[in-house]
């Protein structure tokens, strides 16, 4: 792992054990201040976790952390931090990317290319269009302020927000129980909410038949968020316009899945945040945060356990 050679600028002193061995894992934790997750993987941190006795933080290079939510860790005081935010450029862009790929009607053009056609035809324009929000974090604010700079109206939905609450980028910030309120005004709706009890499906068959048969749904939060039949009867029987869709139900998606047959759907195979350097970017703000650790400053990023994100 490359990237975690950018341990070496941790602010001294400090030992650094690395290993995946199980026997290596146990023996570690129990000296351990920090548990740093280079993994996605949560067994490493649940094999951890009996012996870490003596540990004050956690922090993963992820910015999901469901899957280490369980309830022994859960229900710990220990700090839990991650990488919400670090990839929130390149995930606003593949949202942007999005929004034009249907305001410009790029799979005409790709079709037409391919059949050697010539035939002019209307585009639309981003600007005057209405962009909702379903989870106003790092993610989505990003995302809002790019498709803001478009000239587009940004409506959002946040946990805790009132429905004239405003940030300066978000024309109306709504609370959960008008979602479908917002929803029924937007020309694309993106979602970039976490998954957590609460948001599992609650982008489903009534939300859905709320928008317009013209909207435009983008999902970089997880997959889950949006009820999938739904959401696939809607774009094959015309009840919306098209998907971008970076994060799915079941991944790696499997061969036979709708999505990959659909013309009116955009399927990035949950890389839009996979810049160059996107996990050395993650390793730089753990090596910041543990300054802060250090001098005994409050840390970045810490998880709401309880609102598991």
């Amino acid at each position: 792992m490359p990237h975690l050679r950018l341990l070496e600028d941790l602010t001294q002193p400090v030992r650094i054990d690395t290993g995946i061995d199980p026997d290596f894992i146990r023996s570690a934790a129990a000296e351990a201040d920090v548990i740093l997750l280079a993994s996605s993987a949560p067994e490493p941190l649940r094999e951890a976790w009996p012996y870490a006795k003596k540990v004050r933080w956690v922090h993963s290079l992820w910015a999901g952390v469901e899957d280490f939510l369980f309830p022994e860790f859960a229900a710990s005081p220990t700090p839990f931090s991650n990488a919400r935010g670090v990839y929130k450029r390149s995930l606003a862009e593949f949202v942007a990317t999005g929004i034009l790929y249907f305001a410009k009607d790029i799979p005409r053009m790709l079709r037409q290319q391919k059949a050697a056609h010539w035939e002019k035809f209307e585009v639309e324009e981003a600007y005057g269009h209405t962009l909702g929000v379903v989870g106003y974090g790092e993610i989505g604010r990003a995302s809002a302020a790019l498709a803001k700079s478009f000239g587009m109206k940004i409506l959002a939905v946040r946990r805790t927000a009132s429905s004239v609450e405003s940030d300066g980028v978000a024309d109306a910030i709504y609370p959960p129980e008008k979602l479908r309120e917002m929803l029924a005004q937007c020309d694309y709706v993106l979602v970039a909410a976490p998954i957590t009890p609460q948001t599992r499906g609650m982008i489903g068959e009534a939300e859905i038949a709320v928008m317009k048969k013209t909207a435009v749904v983008l999902n970089v939060g997880r997959g889950p968020v949006i009820a999938e039949a739904p959401l696939i009867r809607a774009l094959q029987e015309g009840g919306l316009r098209g998907a971008a869709l970076d994060v799915f139900d079941q991944e790696p998606m499997p061969k036979d899945h709708p999505f990959w047959s659909m013309e009116n759907v955009l399927v990035s195979p949950h890389c839009a945040d996979r810049t160059p350097g996107w996990l050395e970017m993650s390793t730089e703000f753990f090596v910041r945060n543990f300054d802060r650790f250090q001098k005994g400053l409050p840390l970045e990023n810490v998880v709401d356990k309880s609102a598991r994100y």
